[in-house]
């Protein structure tokens, strides 16, 4: 990080504490002002359902959405699951509740000063959104407010969470975006975000590096063609980050409006 940050990277993704930690190293170094992170908070984190945390009902959530929702067959970010598995009922989904200690713990973890903009969402955002439960990511998002962050929503399933997620009150949408894919099709999602009235921020803009050698032409797409506001790109080595940034500096930094 610190050899990337000496070639002029000044924003770094944080997606776990792997991530964060070196960068609380770096910026123990520096004044720099520029320096900023940007850290993910899954929505799992603020979630329970009978007193347990969500996520040790997984198996049960994700066979309830493949029940009850058209979704494509084969999705890389749905883990399979036992044909025969449990669903919950409608009664059962009402009873899932916003666990208030547990995402206030794991908020505590960040620091507005190193990441002032944070991902609200991830893999549970989308499901907690198939269930009809954007209530709690409504309340996530406050709390998040309250300790001073500026809060994105963060998605996997862009043709589906974009509609779904509009109301929330976060600063932008950040969803699987790239030149060559997206989910669950890349021609919907393109529509949609070219007539998206809010912004929107591609992650995976480099789909798995397999465009990092076109990068000039797959920002072009996302910012001349898509008018997307942000692009979060994954690097893994110096090498990378230089090529990143000869092809963003060919990128005009003023993006016209966005046509509605």
């Amino acid at each position: 990080m610190k050899r990337v940050y000496g070639i002029g990277i000044t924003h770094f993704d944080l997606p776990s504490w792997k991530h964060l930690k070196p960068f609380r190293e770096l910026k123990g170094l520096t004044e720099d002002e520029n320096l900023m992170g940007l850290c993910h908070l899954e929505a799992e984190e603020g979630t329970s359902f009978l007193g347990k945390p969500l996520h040790q009902f997984e198996t049960k959530v994700l066979s309830t959405i493949k029940k009850n929702f058209s979704l494509p067959h084969s999705i890389p970010t749905l883990p399979p699951v036992p044909a025969a598995s449990e669903v919950f009922t409608q009664k059962e989904i009402d009873r899932i509740d916003f666990d208030p200690h547990r995402f206030e713990k794991a908020l505590s973890l960040f620091h507005p000063e190193e990441s002032p903009f944070l991902l609200v969402g991830e893999r549970y955002g989308d499901w907690l959104l198939a269930l009809g439960r954007i209530d709690l990511l409504k309340e996530m998002i406050a709390k998040v407010r309250e300790k001073g962050f500026t809060p994105l929503y963060s998605g996997q399933w862009a043709t589906f969470c974009l509609p779904k997620a509009k109301s929330l009150e976060v600063a932008a949408f950040a969803v699987p975006i790239n030149k060559k894919w997206s989910f669950f099709d890349l021609d919907q999602a393109c529509t949609l975000i070219k007539k998206f009235d809010r912004p929107v921020i591609s992650l995976n803009p480099l789909a798995d590096g397999t465009l990092l050698r076109n990068s000039e032409e797959a920002f072009s797409f996302l910012f001349k063609e898509l008018k997307i506001t942000l692009a979060i790109a994954e690097i893994g080595s110096e090498q990378e980050a230089e090529i990143l940034l000869n092809a963003v500096e060919k990128i005009p930094s003023l993006i016209p409006p966005r046509k509605t």
